[in-house]
Parts: structure tokens; C-alpha cells; sequence
């Protein structure tokens, strides 16, 4: 099999293997870094994970399903995570999520044809005090309003 993630991960993964027990504990900073690299994580990308650190593709499969913070399918070049939990709701996330949608003119979970921007919902973004809030790729955007988004986004287009 072709390896598919670079040599920069490889090399990675070595270094950071000394501080761990074992290589299946890798797991979680592999899908961080794989996804890093490739944006999202392909069934290929998931397999070839598994073959370094050990273990069986579905299992890695298991644990990167389990998390929202992993893409199991592409995504767009911004990734809109809106928290739509209840302090964030209670605020104005779903009017936040509603614009959204209406300005790329896709619905959540969808990305827009250009491939451009891709908008999720999350259950949780820790950010409770200062809801509503979002993750614009891997960044925090916090008390946020419908101007305050739209300016977000202006500087993005």
C-alpha cells in the first residue's frame, strides 16, 4: 500500500511516540495531525493509521466517529462549527446558524459547491461564558452577533 500521509507525520509521530506507553496511544494526536495535513480523514487516511499504530481500521474509524472535532468527509476550505448548546441558543446561535445558511445557501452539515466554506453545528464549544460562539477552522469566535459574523466572513471571501 502507497502511503498517503507525508513524512513530516511519519517524523512526527516518532517524536512524539517516546512520551507515550505504547504506539496505540498515539491515536488520538495521529487523527489530530492526519487531519491537520489532509483536512479530512478518508477511509485510506483512517487505514493507514491503523497500520502504523496497530490496530484495526475500525477501530480507528470508532474513536474518530466518536469525536465532532474530526472530518470524516471533506469539508471546505473555513469550517463554521456553531455551538448551538443551550447557553449558546439561549443567545442567539440558531439565528447565527439560520444566516449562515442563508448567506452560503446550504443547509447545516453541508458545504458549498466552490468547496469554500463548510457549516456544522456542534453540541459544545467550552465557551459557555461568552456564547454565542463558533470555531472558524481552528479558531474561537466568541460573543458573536449576526454583524460581527458577517464581518468574519467578509474578510474571508
Amino acid at each position: 500500500m502507497e502511503k498517503i500521509l507525508s513524512e513530516k507525520f511519519y517524523q512526527k509521530m516518532d517524536q512524539l511516540s517516546t512520551r507515550y506507553p505504547s504506539k496505540v496511544a498515539l491515536l488520538l494526536p495521529a487523527l489530530h495531525a492526519a487531519q491537520d495535513e489532509m483536512s479530512w480523514l478518508a477511509p485510506e487516511v483512517l487505514s493507514e493509521i491503523g497500520k502504523y499504530i496497530g490496530v484495526h481500521a475500525a477501530q480507528v474509524r470508532e474513536v474518530a466517529s466518536f469525536y465532532t472535532m474530526y472530518n470524516l468527509k471533506p469539508v471546505g476550505k473555513y469550517h463554521l462549527k456553531v455551538c448551538t448548546n443551550v447557553a449558546c441558543a439561549l443567545r442567539g446561535a440558531e439565528e447565527i446558524v439560520e444566516h449562515c445558511e442563508r448567506r452560503f445557501g446550504v443547509k447545516c452539515g453541508e458545504s458549498t459547491p466552490d468547496k469554500k466554506f463548510t457549516l456544522n453545528e456542534e453540541e459544545c464549544l467550552g465557551a459557555c461564558g461568552t456564547a454565542p460562539a463558533m470555531m472558524l477552522n481552528n479558531d474561537y469566535h466568541e460573543n458573536l452577533t449576526i454583524k460581527s459574523l458577517d464581518q468574519i466572513l467578509d474578510r474571508l471571501e
